[in-house]
């Protein structure tokens, strides 16, 4: 019967909230090393435990730290305290002397977060992966409107988590419609050519699909229409600007790239041929393997906005790991750590004017700013203590403003 979820037999391959607060999607060796501290009486040693990058995509400079909403969800209610770096803050993966930067770090009794180790990475690197390529998109498009498509490139599962942290990355809007309630916003989007292909077969015109998604849809979206779907771009643009007039607010393009050829010089095409016919205020917007590379391009051919999917929803992950830099023994803590890591409790700090970061061991003086010599803020804010949330994080809305408010100051 259809609109009946049954959920007896095959299910979908996802985990539930509750797996992963339980710690199931976590690797069986923290199981493992959880059941023999027990049984060995150690697992309330209290540790220090840090989170640092391992390794950026190729050719990123920076990254944006993101996941932090997920993992004060995630220790919520453990014995453990934790300090990080605001969510969204843009950072490079060592300091001004060459010391990895840690982002994140867990202090607590060990047998109280060792099975979370996993989920933990797992939601910052991912959701780290998604708020940098998304801030990467928006950097290279500037004012212009980029909104995120990438429920379709996404597992359904994560489709809010994508649309979220896009969001927060510098997105201006989302298409997924959980995602879009996440954040408090509409979702965003126009139509799909099966809506042309529909009325081209059954109506014999697909321009009656452009006309009754201006009668039927809500007053407050915008009329953006696909003219890609069967002529020339070009002449598709021109009858739907005919047909809606100054209700036109915009044309989608987004050919397939077998069929697209150069895709600036369509765009010129398309915006000229309008703007001679007297419809100079009819936006383009561009979609289909957009991202921050063709950007700058589709821009000086006079793109307006654009829908990015695959680019940002399969963006590449920020690879962090998570060591213990030190433990607690008879009520002090002894900085240790393996090899290749650095022991100890530490702060960051920051000069914003410079965009400049060091790291110092807890407890020496705070630096001042290696290149302007002015004052460094520290960066490490405690958000847990013994599991209860003692600093809120930010509104998406706000988190995303702090974030351009960086990635405006700097390059690609």
């Amino acid at each position: 019967m259809r609109g009946v979820v049954k959920e007896e037999g095959l299910r979908f391959l996802f985990s539930t909230y509750r797996d992963v607060a339980e710690g199931l999607t976590s690797d069986i060796y923290f199981y493992r090393t959880l059941k023999i501290l027990r049984e060995k009486g150690l697992d309330r040693v209290e540790v220090y435990a840090e989170f640092t990058p391992s390794a950026f995509p190729e050719g990123y400079k920076w990254a944006v730290f993101a996941g932090l909403r997920d993992v004060i969800t995630l220790l919520k209610g453990k014995e453990v305290d934790l300090y990080a770096l605001p969510e969204g803050t843009v950072f490079r993966m060592k300091d001004y002397y060459g010391y990895r930067l840690p982002v994140m770090a867990i202090e607590g009794p060990y047998g109280e977060f060792v099975i979370y180790e996993t989920p933990a990475l797992g939601f910052l690197s991912s959701a780290s992966g998604i708020a940098t390529k998304a801030a990467r998109v928006k950097r290279a498009a500037g004012g212009k409107l980029v909104v995120s498509f990438g429920a379709r490139r996404i597992h359904p599962a994560l489709s809010p988590f994508e649309a979220y942290y896009a969001y927060i990355g510098g997105c201006d809007a989302v298409s997924c419609v959980k995602g879009a309630e996440f954040l408090g916003l509409k979702p965003v989007g126009t139509m799909p050519h099966s809506l042309l292909i529909l009325y081209r077969a059954v109506k014999g015109d697909h321009r009656e699909a452009w006309k009754a998604f201006d009668e039927v849809v809500e007053p407050d979206v915008p009329r953006i229409v696909l003219v890609d779907t069967f002529w020339d771009e070009a002449e598709e643009a021109l009858e739907a600007a005919k047909l809606l007039g100054k209700r036109l607010w915009g044309v989608r393009l987004d050919t397939p790239g077998s069929r697209r050829g150069n895709f600036p010089e369509i765009i010129r095409e398309v915006k000229w041929k309008l703007k001679a016919a007297g419809y100079d205020w009819v936006k383009i917007v561009v979609s289909g393997g957009i991202n921050e590379y063709v950007i700058p391009e589709l821009i000086e051919a006079g793109a307006d906005a654009f829908g990015v999917g695959s680019a940002i929803a399969n963006a590449p992950i920020i690879d962090y790991a998570m060591d213990i830099t030190a433990v607690k023994v008879k009520g002090e803590w002894v900085p240790i750590s393996k090899r290749g890591k650095l022991s100890g409790r530490k702060q960051v700090y920051r000069c914003w004017k410079c965009l400049v970061d060091v790291v110092k061991l807890e407890g020496e003086p705070e630096p001042k700013c290696p290149k302007c010599g002015g004052s460094m803020e520290p960066m490490l804010r405690k958000y847990l203590e013994r599991g209860k949330v003692v600093q809120e994080v930010p509104s998406p809305s706000e988190i995303r403003d702090y974030v351009l408010s960086q990635t405006r100051r700097l390059e690609l």
